[in-house]
């Protein structure tokens, strides 16, 4: 991997980078061709990091799909596939831990202790053995790409983080792996989430958050599936909770629920 970058690199090529986690969709493709568009040589990695769940039921049940995940790259026109095993990208057991501040435990980190860690972690590695000058990442994770720019800032990374929006089904579902494990009724209830997104973003101008927030809850009170885990309104660079709309240039409504046992999180730009 290493030895390839080297060469294109001297070369003069600009190099791109996708990190996934595998059982790719629209959302991963559209990542690959941004990345393919705005460089010389693009890379998508394929890894499920185990340093990342704190549930290893979770872990266990994570779709993966890697022929038909290598299928769409060729596909796609993918100049490179990485897919390392554990030991390649954990070469010693205990990876430097690496202090994120509030964006490490605020919010998903709440509810999934350690897991931004475990990222920090593998997009460090990641990023070592590709060496990029470019790194896209989908916005429905918008927790984690406030946690990578924040890792590029701290290792003073000579490496643009790149934001790309949500890709959505036409009825607004967000495109997730983690769809692969919701029955065809389960999406339908999904859309709940992307709704209440959208609701709040109508009242933003009008209305006070925590106001919005308790709308929101409410809306959920007697609902067992998707079941409501948490709904916050932050600021879309600190991700500190947001009590007035003004003073703040990007505010951002995140929301986790449960489907069944399938946990799926969503996001939406309130303001701008």
């Amino acid at each position: 991997m290493q030895s390839i970058v080297h060469q294109e690199r001297q070369k003069g090529k600009k190099i791109g980078f996708v990190p996934t986690m595998g059982a790719l969709h629209e959302g991963h493709i559209s990542l690959l061709t941004r990345c393919l568009d705005e460089n010389d040589f693009s890379i998508c990695s394929i890894f499920v990091n185990p340093k990342q769940f704190n549930n290893a039921s979770d872990l266990t049940n994570y779709p993966r799909s890697i022929s038909a995940d290598l299928a769409l790259l060729e596909k796609a026109d993918c100049d490179l596939a990485f897919c390392p095993d554990y030991s390649e990208v954990y070469p010693h057991e205990m990876p430097t831990p690496i202090d994120l501040g509030l964006l490490g435990q605020c919010l998903e980190s709440a509810y999934r202790p350690g897991h931004f860690e475990g990222v920090a972690v593998v997009v460090k590695r990641l990023f070592e053995l590709t060496n990029p000058h470019c790194a896209y990442f989908g916005l429905k994770d918008f927790q984690q790409f406030a946690v990578v720019k924040r890792l590029v800032s701290l290792l003073k990374m000579d490496i643009e983080v790149i934001g790309c929006p949500t890709v959505r089904t036409a009825q607004g579902l967000a495109l997730s792996s983690r769809n692969m494990l919701l029955s065809e009724s389960e999406k339908t209830s999904a859309l709940a989430l992307y709704d209440c997104l959208v609701y709040a973003r109508s009242l933003v101008r009008e209305t006070s958050m925590n106001k919005i927030k308790q709308k929101v809850v409410d809306r959920f009170k007697n609902s067992t599936d998707p079941r409501l885990e948490y709904f916050e309104i932050v600021d879309g660079e600190t991700l500190e909770p947001v009590i007035s709309a003004e003073a703040h240039s990007q505010i951002v409504a995140l929301i986790a629920a449960y489907l069944g046992k399938v946990r799926l999180i969503d996001n939406l730009i309130l303001i701008p």
